[in-house]
């Protein structure tokens, strides 16, 4: 049988890496699939990566469509935005009633609400499906977040469970619910992906400055801690990029490495869409300001220059200070994922998402980014109540928290007394100190604002709203 008159399972259209690793899983899994790419050159390194040779490049997109079984799924792997909606533009003359359309690239939710929705008048099956894990985990197995048209899922399930990172045996895909809610559950776990990724930021500041420690040092701290309860994907690429030297060299790349840290947007999504819901999440928040604040390298230069910070090693004992910075960054990283959760609660409520915890904990154990150990403690909190409030209010959780508590005050405290910036430790510690404040100091900013504009307050054990003139009126 020709190429020609082979008909594939599957439609990927985006051949960058992300796009033809998930083609090439595929195949690996026996699915015969179609990469659709303008870039020649992409669709020949898909061929010539492949094991089994059951996938295809095209460049011509009305080829691409036609190589399809009726009725077909095609996956998009381009940029969020515009680009989305013109390759829809581009596709839709070419699709029939029925046919499967799947958004896998980091689409704003909003967006992909609008798509469900124009899609659906077309007659076509659409959802938005959140990929995470990289190019590793694309190729060998990624967490999937889908979330929309239901039966268009079912159709998908097979083949989506087959690529699928596996832990205790479970795919890390599952369903997640109606409209955009697969879209919004990643967008929530790139938001605590950069909380994560602050907080070890922080702490690689406390041992390069604070300690005074090499490299060597450094990767041998955060390879010992990759084995314990801190044990995770970012910890892991961590003690990785500690011993990487770019050939010839005699010197980390690390070190080579501006400290501008850029973005894609899905955390400041985060951040935006949490105060929306009136949800506080510090910890991402800070996260995503101090990218921000990083790219302002020259006035960061002038302040430096004005304001001098040269001395910041921390007066302690190294070995103590280790065991709390451990400490630290565990109940940091519990905050984060709390945060992010409470997070996810609240939209599925208010978007009738309908969102089942667990399983979202369960799927996000293997595969993506930010997959720990730690992931399992939050599916069996979920687990055993699938209604619990906040997930600090979890027995098992709470233990955590109060076995690692000392370490997050001292490191906080010894940090700010040096002059080492720990902002999403700090958040962190005053998220905790606060959510777990029975009388916080609300009443004074209440009779604040009643005072300078009338907004009336609330009092204890009375119904209504009040407002006092706070001062005599002058009759002058």
């Amino acid at each position: 049988m020709s190429n020609s008159t082979i008909k594939y399972d599957f439609g990927m259209i985006g051949l960058g890496t992300m796009g033809r690793n998930l083609l090439l899983n595929m195949g690996d899994h026996g699915v015969a699939g179609a990469g659709y790419d303008k870039d020649a050159t992409k669709g020949k390194l898909l061929e010539q990566e492949s094991d089994k040779g059951n996938v295809k490049g095209f460049s011509e997109i009305k080829e691409f469509v036609a190589s399809l079984k009726s009725p077909r799924a095609i996956m998009m792997l381009v940029p969020a935005g515009k680009i989305v909606d013109s390759v829809i533009d581009e596709l839709l003359p070419l699709l029939d009633k029925g046919d499967i359309l799947i958004d896998g690239g980091n689409s704003h939710f909003t967006d992909t609400n609008r798509r469900v929705d124009y899609l659906e008048t077309k007659g076509l099956h659409f959802f938005g499906m959140g990929v995470s894990g990289g190019e590793e985990g694309a190729r060998r197995g990624p967490s999937m977040m889908p979330g929309g048209d239901r039966d268009a899922y079912n159709i998908m399930k097979p083949i989506l469970e087959s690529i699928a990172a596996k832990v205790d045996g479970a795919a890390c895909v599952t369903y997640i619910g109606p409209g955009a809610a697969g879209h919004f559950v990643k967008m929530v776990h790139n938001g605590i992906e950069y909380g994560l990724m602050q907080l070890i930021a922080e702490t690689y500041e406390l041992l390069r400055k604070g300690l005074q420690l090499d490299n060597e040092a450094i990767q041998k701290i955060f390879a010992q801690w990759n084995e314990g309860k801190l044990q995770s994907f970012l910890i892991e690429i961590t003690k990785d990029i500690f011993t990487y030297k770019a050939p010839g060299a005699d010197h980390l790349l690390l070190d080579d490495i501006k400290d501008e840290a850029r973005a894609k947007g899905t955390g400041k999504w985060t951040s935006q869409v949490a105060m929306d819901l009136q949800s506080p999440i510090p910890t991402i928040d800070v996260a995503v300001s101090m990218r921000d604040l990083s790219k302002y390298k020259s006035l960061r230069e002038e302040a430096s220059a004005i304001y001098s910070n040269k001395d910041l090693v921390l007066q302690v004992d190294k070995d103590a200070f280790l065991a709390q910075l451990e400490q630290s960054l565990f109940f940091s990283m519990i905050i984060a994922y709390s945060q992010g959760m409470h997070l996810l609660s609240l939209a599925s409520v208010e978007y009738k998402y309908n969102l089942q915890l667990p399983e979202i904990a369960k799927i996000w154990r293997g595969g993506c980014i930010i997959r720990s150990v730690f992931l399992n403690d939050i599916f069996n909190a979920y687990q055993k109540n699938n209604n619990l409030t906040h997930l600090l209010l979890d027995e098992g959780v709470q233990k955590l928290v109060t076995e690692n508590l000392p370490g997050i005050r001292s490191v906080v405290s010894k940090a700010v007394e040096t002059g080492i910036a720990v902002p999403a430790y700090a958040a962190s510690l005053s998220y905790f100190d606060n959510i777990r404040n029975k009388t916080m100091p609300g009443n004074l900013i209440q009779a604040q604002r009643d005072f300078f504009g009338a907004h009336t307050y609330e009092l204890i054990g009375k119904e209504g709203f009040f407002h006092t003139q706070w001062v005599e009126k002058s009759n002058g």
